[in-house]
């Protein structure tokens, strides 16, 4: 007989483990079937912990926060070696582990390690490390495996001159030039870090744009520093041909530039880690780049009992709203009522620098046909931004002009994804304009950059009603002559 649990969850990642602590806090047995070794899934090992731990890493050894003031070639340290960047990675992601074996302990969530395989709607399967088979089945089930890098056949991946996205975190000697080929989040963050470590880098992106979810202006900022620093761009080429040449590699794009360098790495696109699964027992299906899909507002599946979330299904991939999927999925799974999840909900892009955002961009309210403002505060004209040595970097606000509310916030550079929080509140809670006008932020902090950027939007909006004023003043006997008339 299987053994039966009221959950089963299928990963330990971001929606994984929200959603088993969700459920054993409801007095729910619940099961966590967890392929790795150890717990913690995509975001702990190879994705979100370790590209930011890797990221911070680098900043702190190279210097690059103090190049401001002292120079590009300042360091804080020399020869900069791949140990010197595992040494904090490892410690960060053995905290993380320890932290939920800990949480799971504690609400007596049960763990087995294998890979999972169904049988049919109630049953799975799972293929431990030794080739044991157990049995479970279940009342509900939660997919939330992940994804993994896409890894074309015509790539020749060797895992140590050509790489994709995984195997970044293993590099036994740091490159002197490389090539990224895929100008999207994972793409554009390593690529910027790399270079924040003196590296010669180059960007392969077959589209003539990239990130088109952030505000344009936020990405012609963006693509300006990255061209000052050096990193040449290809957008709009794509890498028709990869391969080993001598000690290192050769990229040849379809227009038929060449592109040698020590390293290339492959980051453009991720699947739906659901190949093992065997939904057809279950009758599921994924769509090509192996994903689920979902029911929005529960994240149930066309298939009764059985949810999705994470990455598995998609945009918008963030380990933040992979978290609240679950707990959601888990919710309604056990009839649990919860309040509607806010509208808008904060994205951030870990490059160098970063970028955050929530709410609207420029461009879809001109779409909406929204009539509005825009503020705009450069870091640089702050007097943290000075202290700090900040040349670069922005915020960018839009406020409605019909009610003065607050439709979006746009930052990129230095503490932008922190940043962003001040935004999220006042969007949720209906602030405008006139909240941050009058608002009191400390001194000096980028904060401060809130009050800039509204006192900018507000100029704009109170000189447009002045002029408005003043065409009226200059006009008054025409007009009363024709009211009289009339």
């Amino acid at each position: 007989m299987a053994e039966r649990y009221n959950l089963i969850v299928i990963g330990s990642g971001p929606a994984g483990r929200r959603a088993a602590i969700q459920a054993a806090k409801l007095g729910k047995s619940v099961l966590i079937i967890e392929k790795g070794r150890r717990v913690g899934g995509v975001s702990v090992h190879t994705g979100t912990i370790p590209s930011k731990t890797l990221r911070e890493t680098v900043l702190n050894l190279s210097g690059w926060r103090e190049r401001g003031f002292y120079g590009q070639n300042y360091k804080v340290k020399a020869n900069i070696s791949a140990d010197d960047l595992k040494k904090r990675l490892l410690a960060t992601l053995d905290h993380e582990v320890e932290v939920l074996e800990h949480q799971f302990c504690r609400n007596r969530v049960e763990r087995v390690q294998g890979t999972a395989r169904f049988l049919s709607r109630h049953k799975v399967e799972v293929l431990g490390a030794n080739g044991e088979k157990t049995l479970y089945s279940f009342d509900n089930i939660l997919i939330c495996v992940g994804t993994k890098p896409f890894r074309p056949e015509n790539i020749p991946f060797d895992g140590t001159h050509i790489i994709d996205s995984d195997e970044v975190l293993d590099l036994e000697i740091l490159p002197k030039s490389i090539v990224v080929v895929g100008a999207g989040v994972i793409g554009v963050e390593y690529a910027t870090i790399f270079s924040a470590l003196d590296i010669r880098v180059s960007v392969i992106e077959p589209r003539d744009t990239v990130l088109d979810f952030v505000d344009r202006e936020l990405i012609a900022d963006f693509l300006y520093d990255l061209r000052d620093r050096g990193i040449q761009l290809r957008l709009g080429s794509k890498a028709e041909k990869i391969e080993r040449r001598g000690s290192g590699c050769r990229t040849t794009l379809d227009d038929g530039r060449v592109l040698d360098s020590d390293m290339v790495l492959f980051a453009a696109g991720r699947l739906g880690a659901t190949s093992e699964l065997n939904l057809d027992a279950c009758g599921l299906e994924t769509d090509h780049r192996g994903r689920l899909s979902v029911d929005r507002h529960s994240f149930e599946t066309a298939v009764p009992g059985i949810y999705a979330a994470g990455d598995v299904i998609g945009f918008p991939s963030l380990a933040s709203t992979s978290m609240e999927q679950g707990r959601i999925a888990c919710c309604h799974a056990f009839d649990v009522a919860i309040e509607d999840v806010p509208e808008h909900f904060p994205y951030g892009i870990y490059a160098v620098p970063e970028i955050s955002m929530i709410g609207m961009t420029e461009e879809q309210i001109r779409e909406q046909g929204i009539p509005y403002e825009c503020g705009v505060a450069r870091f640089r004209e702050t007097s943290r931004g000075h202290i700090l040595g900040i040349n670069r970097g922005m915020m960018k606000m839009l406020f409605s002009l019909e009610d003065r509310r607050l439709l979006g916030v746009h930052i990129i550079g230095e503490g932008a994804t922190e940043l962003i929080h001040i935004g999220q509140a006042a969007m949720t809670l209906g602030g405008t304009v006139d909240y941050f006008v009058n608002s009191i932020f400390n001194y000096p902090t980028l904060a401060e950059a809130y009050k800039i950027a509204a006192l900018d939007a507000w100029n704009r909006m109170h000189q447009e009603t002045v002029a408005d004023e003043t065409v009226r003043t200059e006009q008054p006997e025409a007009e009363t002559g024709d009211q009289m008339v009339a």
